[in-house]
């Protein structure tokens, strides 16, 4: 179960790979999922990882000089994602390669399109579209929906891999489509 520090505190987490190094005052919520070499790094703040959020490959989450890194709930960090001393909001999705940098705070339903750097300070308020070098914001539309599917998805492949599995069958992915109709 990966390479965890005594200070890490695992809140019944879906799945967290033999790879992933999770150091320093650490928390995983319920129902998440920390996928293949994913790095965390807390010496001095703290780092919380709210329920049913997936980390994904090669991500790095490092506090900041003076804050925390606190991410939401129902959030995709996707792979090679970099989080440094700032807070996400709820069902976000922060997008492949994205910086977010100290005391940037992102709001609920918010996309950070790939490859953008967010910068030191930066604040964007709920239902924002973020993308560029440096990050603006582009659109303003609420994304929790789409953002929530693909967490929703990540849960399942938690539990599938947890199980022992690397594939999704087509019932588990028919109860998930079920799942967000209701």
């Amino acid at each position: 179960m990966g390479h965890i520090s005594k200070n890490v505190t695992l809140d019944n987490p879906a799945y967290i790979h033999e790879s992933a190094w999770l150091y320093g005052k650490v928390y995983i919520g319920p129902g998440a999922s920390v996928w293949p070499n994913v790095v965390t790094r807390a010496e001095t703040y703290e780092i919380r990882i709210g329920a049913r959020t997936n980390i994904q490959d090669f991500v790095m989450i490092h506090v900041g000089a003076a804050s925390p890194t606190i991410v939401g709930e129902e959030c995709s960090i996707t792979h090679h994602a970099t989080l440094h001393g700032c807070t996400i909001g709820d069902r976000c999705l922060i997008g492949i390669n994205a910086t977010i940098m100290d005391g940037a705070k992102i709001g609920n339903n918010c996309i950070v399109a790939g490859h953008t750097i967010v910068t030191e300070g930066s604040e964007f308020p709920d239902n924002t579209i973020i993308a560029g070098v440096p990050g603006k914001a582009v659109a303003t539309r609420d994304c929790g929906e789409a953002n929530l599917v693909n967490a929703k998805f990540y849960s399942a492949m938690a539990e599938t891999y947890a199980a022992g599995d690397d594939r999704l069958s087509k019932e588990k992915v028919d109860e998930v489509l079920s799942s967000l109709s209701s």
